[in-house]
């Protein structure tokens, strides 16, 4: 006899996140002092969120205003300011009425997807993939169709393979940069060319720049809210969760002409009617007074990407592939192994945490991703040192 209720085949055929499988493989294990779980699984910034934004929501906790509804797309202020610093940080206007907040950029990427797309449509996802959104697009019956990158390009695809792509159910083209899972930085020729051929289709452009605020100080990674016709074709995803360490806040943004803005706020009420408060008045706190703060940070993670990335490529044994932000993807060295037994193998022998590119798409049983920002700068050597050992 069969379940009652039966599940929903769409959903039912969808595995399970990576994040809690990956999770389970060292679930209720004990580890000796002199080789500890070093964890580069989920992203997680390796610190917490500046005092004095702790202290901030400790007070504002105490005004009873604090804990109702908000409007559906956030607070007014929120937008207003969120709205300033997309404007000022793409050299561009962009308005308020413009820009929703989320519950966390997944949500900005589903209500998103959700408004544009529907069952039986195509969307063009890169791989390998940022896996939730392959889910939540095989979760609403929409197709993701690959889209891999050229061997040799360091992570980058290229918009004249994603132009084959196309097809009459083609709704949406997503990109991530800095990438989410090679840490690829898209050159900003290379996103201008995928907001042409999206354009040009007259289908969505899905950009989701949850990492832009770890790029060099002064780095502009786009022009494209500086063409007056971005409105019809780009829809911008964003994160507070990783620039101010507030990944359990849940709060997000998404950036998109006044009329795609419309259909997320119907979505937005039916799923959550409205974003956390508290979140939205982290975000607001964050953007009015820890931007600097923010960009020590990111100095900081850049000086561990280049430890990492200097290690890996004195390695005969482990390609760098990518590396950027959050993220290196690195090529393991055991021929005929899918990367999902390399890395429980490594979580058994090495407590070396990782995600094994299979779970990123077909075709990635040969590489790893290190979530590097997950740890302080002192555990890289032991990184480094594990993986060299591992299986020599």
């Amino acid at each position: 006899m069969r379940d009652v209720p039966a599940a929903n085949p769409w959903l039912a055929a969808v595995d399970p996140s990576p994040i809690g499988e990956t999770k389970r493989w060292v679930l209720n294990r004990t580890f000796p002092a002199d080789r500890p779980l070093i964890d580069l699984s989920q992203a997680v910034p390796g610190y917490p969120p500046a005092m004095e934004l702790r202290q901030h929501l400790g007070e504002r906790l105490l005004d009873p205003t604090m804990h109702g509804y908000t409007p559906i797309l956030g607070l007014p202020a929120l937008r207003e300011d969120y709205a300033a610093h997309l404007s000022a940080f793409y050299g561009a206007p962009v308005a308020a009425g413009e820009v929703g907040i989320t519950s966390g950029c997944n949500q900005a990427f589903c209500l998103a997807a959700m408004s544009i797309a529907r069952a039986g449509d195509e969307v063009i996802v890169p791989r390998p993939h940022y896996f939730n959104h392959d889910m939540w697009l095989r979760m609403q019956g929409i197709t993701p169709v690959s889209l891999d990158f050229r061997p040799g390009s360091g992570g980058v695809p290229h918009a004249d393979d994603a132009a084959k792509l196309i097809t009459a159910k083609t709704r949406a083209i997503i990109l991530i940069s800095p990438n989410n899972p090679t840490g690829a930085v898209y050159p900003p020729a290379t996103i201008h060319a995928f907001f042409e051929l999206a354009k040009k289709h007259g289908i969505a452009l899905l950009l989701d720049e949850t990492y832009k605020d770890f790029l060099p100080e002064g780095t502009r990674p786009h022009e494209l809210f500086s063409d007056p016709s971005w409105r019809g074709t780009l829809v911008h995803l964003y994160s507070f969760s990783k620039v101010f360490a507030l990944t359990g806040y849940r709060v997000g943004g998404v950036t998109a002409g006044a009329k795609l803005i419309a259909e997320i706020e119907k979505a937005m009420d039916c799923v959550s009617i409205c974003p956390p408060r508290l979140g939205q008045e982290a975000a607001l706190y964050g953007l009015r007074n820890l931007l600097p703060w923010a960009r020590k940070n990111t100095e900081g993670l850049k000086a561990r990407a280049d430890l990492l990335g200097s290690g890996l490529a004195r390695s005969n044994r482990w390609r760098l592939v990518s590396i950027g932000a959050y993220f290196a993807y690195v090529e393991h060295p055991f021929d005929g192994e899918r990367s999902t037994v390399v890395s429980k193998r490594m979580a058994d022998e090495e407590n070396l945490l990782t995600i094994p590119g299979d779970m990123f798409g077909a075709g990635q049983e040969r590489f790893v991703r290190l979530a590097f920002a997950n740890v302080s700068d002192d555990k890289i050597p032991a990184v480094l040192q594990r993986l060299d050992r591992f299986g020599a």
